[in-house]
């Protein structure tokens, strides 16, 4: 059985979609998840899982939608996809990285060269954007606050949903995902 680290997007920011992490842990196992763990407030999933990653993320986006109201767009990584993420960092080998300004960007599928290529044809400086298949690696020196490409026109130009967490988290899940390989 794989494990699974599923990400939801735009929940708890704010007051939009909020989503109790403890009342999602019940239902996801409800849904026949196992082991199913939370990590913090912002949709994090570790679970054990054997079926299908494209009909899971489906079942999970209907389950959510039918129990609390709203659909947040989850995307999948089983435990090795994540591992692949945190060896593929392109900014691992500079020194000097704040680990919480860098971002890992989740997309839903990988983007097509021409969307790319629209993509780091933009002004973004001083953010530094790096894509590797299904993700997008953005470090952000100045913070998040203000940034240089939005959320919105960056899945705009790519085409696909996405999410984003910082590389704490990313590790974090990873770590999760391994202790329940493990155990």
């Amino acid at each position: 059985m794989a494990v699974v680290i599923a990400m939801l997007r735009g929940v708890n920011l704010g007051n939009h979609q909020k989503l109790n992490m403890e009342a999602l842990r019940k239902h996801c196992a409800g849904l026949g998840l196992e082991d199913v763990q939370t990590y913090i407030q912002s949709g994090n999933l570790i679970f054990r899982d054997s079926g299908n990653p494209a009909t899971l993320a489906r079942r999970l986006e209907d389950g959510i939608e039918a129990r609390f109201g709203f659909r947040p767009p989850v995307i999948l990584r089983t435990a090795a996809e994540l591992r692949k993420v945190i060896a593929k960092n392109p900014f691992a080998a500079r020194s000097g990285i704040n680990p919480s300004r860098l971002l890992v960007f989740f997309l839903a599928t990988s983007p097509a060269r021409q969307a790319l290529n629209r993509l780091f044809a933009m002004p973004c400086d001083p953010e530094e954007l790096r894509a590797n298949g299904r993700e997008l690696y953005i470090y952000y020196p100045e913070g998040m606050a203000r940034p240089r490409i939005p959320l919105a026109r960056l899945e705009k130009t790519l085409q696909c949903f996405s999410t984003g967490r910082n590389w704490n988290t990313v590790l974090k899940l990873a770590a999760m995902a391994e202790a329940l390989e493990t155990s």
